[in-house]
């Protein structure tokens, strides 16, 4: 036979391309959308794996777990997804969006910066319930909506509402508001929360509306009654001093350069009457930089606590309210996350995370964590997470029990009752407390059955403080 009768390797290869070829054409077989969905498969973003994962159009801004959806903000859209599938339920465009309410009474704030005016929209079907044409800003909460109306430069009016009602619970009128004020969530002058990475700071979703807040107008601090919209002071700061409205008390926290060094010194007062009601110091809230101790800075803290740095370099967290030490840490130890029930606490060896009840001082739990390892309080879950290897832990704040442990080097975008998304690039997923990879969605609102069988999903805890003062109505003497 004469040498290279055959066809070879490459002449097989051809003749088997173009068999393919006419089978697919003829019908008989087509096995390139499997090969395609084969390319395109995304590789699960956790193991174990998530509960569902879907690509969205860009770089989430915020995700918030809205009773039954997750409201994903981009730049220029906002989306609402189902909690239990992943499908898409709408999308609109708007350059920001914020989510007020809990449960089954959320609503989606959606508006266009620089354009006055906001919507309020139902998280399931993406309808309009209500329009405003004129706010300037709008807070949410929990419990709570507020806007803001400016007909001139001294001229505007604060409006409270509940999130799903349709006429204003009170108004208060506000001479003017601070250039800064608009669009979703502007500064008030309260606490900025301990921050890590992977965790995005808007994880816990809106907190309770606390029972007073601090507008900043032309460099004076409005206090504001959040269950009547009664003006309680108009304060302006001492030329060392910075105001600040926490736990239901205007803290003055003053820092005064001598010697080299910033001393300060912290004094709580009653709102409604002006009298002095507790007065610390020593304590470096973090306030002021190191050029002539100029404080541009809200302390550290959440709710109704605050956290600073004693003389002696151990850190403390103080009660707002009535100026309390709550915690003081040992030589070397670090705060990680706070609220006004727990602190989670980096021991002093680096290679365990604590947390502390902060009304008994009692040792809830510890858990073994990387040097590098950052934490989170929610209502629903403490997060912890670490790196080398990458970890997200998601725990009971109370009892430590482990709600989802995740091999991942995905952030901890938002935290519900029953699970929380995660997410890393354009791709987010949801994790389920207590459940097997592929498992269903169980409802938002009710407790899911835990880790081995023990027990739901921890209820949120929504402190009212150590003395009541940040539930409207109540009573802090009693």
């Amino acid at each position: 036979m004469a040498k290279g009768s055959g066809l070879g390797v490459r002449g097989w290869l051809l003749l088997g391309l173009i068999t393919v070829v006419v089978l697919a054409a003829t019908g008989v077989w087509n096995p390139f959308p499997g090969m395609w969905d084969w390319v395109n498969r995304r590789a699960p973003i956790s193991e174990p794996d998530v509960v569902w994962q879907e690509r969205i159009g860009g770089t989430p801004r915020s995700v918030t777990i809205a009773g039954e959806t997750v409201v994903v903000e981009q730049r220029t859209r906002v989306e609402a997804r189902s909690l239990a599938a992943g499908t898409q339920l709408w999308e609109r465009k708007a350059d920001w969006s914020a989510v007020a309410g809990a449960g089954a009474e959320a609503v989606v704030v959606v508006g266009r910066l620089l354009v006055k005016g906001y919507e309020v929209v139902d998280p399931t079907s993406g309808l309009t319930r209500r329009r405003d044409d004129d706010a300037v800003a709008v807070w949410t909460y929990r419990n709570l909506l507020l806007d803001a109306h400016c007909v001139g430069a001294t001229d505007c009016t604060l409006s409270a509402w509940d999130p799903r009602g349709t006429a204003p619970l009170w108004t208060a009128f506000l001479p003017g508001v601070s250039t800064g004020l608009f669009a979703d969530n502007p500064n008030l002058l309260d606490t900025r929360r301990l921050s890590t990475a992977r965790i995005d700071g808007e994880v816990a979703g809106p907190e309770t509306a606390p029972a007073l807040l601090g507008f900043p107008v032309d460099g004076r601090v409005h206090v504001v009654d959040t269950a009547t919209g009664r003006v309680l002071q108009n304060v302006e700061p001492g030329r060392d001093e910075r105001l600040t409205v926490i736990g239901g008390r205007l803290l003055r926290i003053a820092a005064r350069s001598q010697d080299g060094s910033c001393y300060f010194a912290i004094s709580g007062q009653d709102p409604a009457t002006g009298q002095e009601t507790w007065q610390r110091a020593g304590i470096n809230l973090r306030t002021a930089d190191s050029a002539g101790c100029v404080q541009r800075e809200d302390p550290y803290g959440a709710r109704s606590v605050l956290v600073g740095v004693a003389p002696d370099g151990r850190e403390a967290v103080i009660d707002g309210y009535d100026g309390r030490l709550l915690l003081v840490t040992k030589d070397g130890e670090r705060v990680l996350a706070v609220d006004d029930r727990y602190a989670v606490v980096r021991t002093a060896d680096r290679g365990t995370v604590s947390a502390r009840e902060l009304s008994s001082g009692q040792v809830r739990w510890n858990r073994p964590a990387g040097e590098k390892a950052g934490a989170a309080l929610t209502p629903y879950a403490a997060l912890l997470a670490d790196e080398k290897p990458n970890r997200l832990v998601a725990l009971d704040p109370r009892t430590g029990r482990e709600l989802a442990a995740l091999r991942t080097s995905a952030n901890a975008l938002a935290v519900g009752p029953a699970g929380m998304i995660i997410g890393e690039g354009r791709e987010i997923g949801y994790v389920r407390f207590g459940a097997a990879a592929g498992d269903p969605a169980g409802n938002g609102d009710r407790g899911v059955p835990g880790p081995a069988g023990t027990g739901g999903a921890p209820q949120p805890q929504d402190s009212c403080g150590p003395k009541n003062e940040q539930c409207p109505g109540s009573d802090p003497g009693k």
